[in-house]
């Protein structure tokens, strides 16, 4: 990595990470990239792709090598700088598994049961409930405690295994003295739960039937075409409220994040002229904040070494950060040293 990765000043660790389980959709960019970019330059920043947690799905290798390397490629173009922040997958950094089976020694078979999203998932995947999807809120508890990690940037429906971050992390500081640093959620006000545009009580995912979600490398028709078939409510009036028109609301904060205006101004902007109208803009809208970052993507996806160098560096720099705590736990613990 370069030298301004590598920090001459201390400054507050932040880890998060996506699935490289599907592409990349609205929800990821407006929940979760775009925060990461406007957090990069006060923060020493750690975003990796998770590949050891997609596996708790059955994926096709071939497509989760190349969506390794689309991730990266889309990272970037969502405005990650490679010298600002320590873009890498997960995978190339073995202390992630390594801490992992640790904790899972420390965590309690209770907690694991309490966590929703194994539940849901258990529910949608009978054919394969497998043990790594009960236990991979321990692998993200030691992706966070790996790099003492202050603040997390998760959607809302990761606040919980944040929670056990924090809980395993007292846990074993209690045992061993002052060993992680406890981290906490960072949950953003706005854009942080995009919903889907074919049910607007379920949030926006990789999963989606089509058109109800919205992919970052989509194209313009095919964006236009989603929205124009968005779901709205009853009434043909603009405006927000999530309890009697999570539709409007859901197409109304999609259309601030991607142009900075108000809930007033777009009230205002949309008066009268009904939902027709108001979904062709908030498509145009998405349109022309994805056209640059689709086609710089694609220009990188057209470079593969550089993109090589980039997550290469990243898994040295992330990789020296990792087992330096990695060792303190072993010590601890009473591993014998190498």
């Amino acid at each position: 990595m370069t030298d301004t990765v590598a920090q001459t000043e201390k400054k507050p660790v932040i880890f998060s990470g996506m699935q490289p389980s599907g592409a990349l959709t609205l929800g990821s960019y407006m929940g979760a990239l775009q925060n990461w970019v406007n957090l990069s330059d006060a923060y020493d920043c750690y975003y990796c792709i998770v590949d050891l947690h997609a596996i708790t799905s059955r994926q096709e290798p071939a497509e989760l090598r190349r969506r390794c390397l689309d991730q990266i490629a889309q990272y970037i173009a969502c405005g990650l700088d490679p010298a600002k922040s320590t873009l890498f997958i997960q995978s190339h950094v073995p202390a992630h598994a390594e801490l992992s089976w640790i904790l899972n020694c420390y965590t309690m078979f209770g907690e694991l049961s309490r966590m929703t999203q194994f539940k849901d998932k258990s529910t949608r995947n009978t054919d394969n409930i497998n043990a790594g999807l009960f236990t991979y809120p321990v692998l993200m508890t030691a992706d966070i405690l790996l790099y003492q990690a202050e603040l997390v940037p998760v959607g809302d429906d990761q606040r919980q295994h944040v929670e056990l971050a924090r809980d395993v992390a007292n846990r074993f500081n209690g045992i061993y003295g002052d060993v992680f640093t406890l981290p906490k959620s960072f949950i953003p006000e706005e854009g942080a739960r995009i919903m889907s545009l074919a049910d607007s009580t379920r949030k926006m995912s990789k999963s989606e039937p089509a058109g109800g979600c919205i992919y970052l490398m989509d194209k313009p028709e095919v964006i236009l075409k989603s929205f124009k078939r968005a779901v709205t409510d009853s009434g043909g009036d603009v405006r927000y409220d999530q309890a009697e028109k999570p539709g409007v609301s859901n197409l109304m904060t999609i259309y601030s994040v991607a142009t900075g205006k108000s809930y007033d101004a777009i009230e205002a902007e949309f008066s009268g002229l009904g939902y027709g109208a108001f979904k062709t803009a908030v498509g145009e809208s998405v349109v022309e904040l994805f056209r640059p970052i689709r086609e710089k993507a694609e220009a990188l996806l057209a470079d593969k070494a550089y993109l090589v160098s980039v997550y290469t560096d990243a898994a040295d720099h992330a990789a020296r950060a990792a087992n330096k705590t990695l060792r303190k736990v072993y010590k601890k613990i009473g591993f014998v040293a190498k």
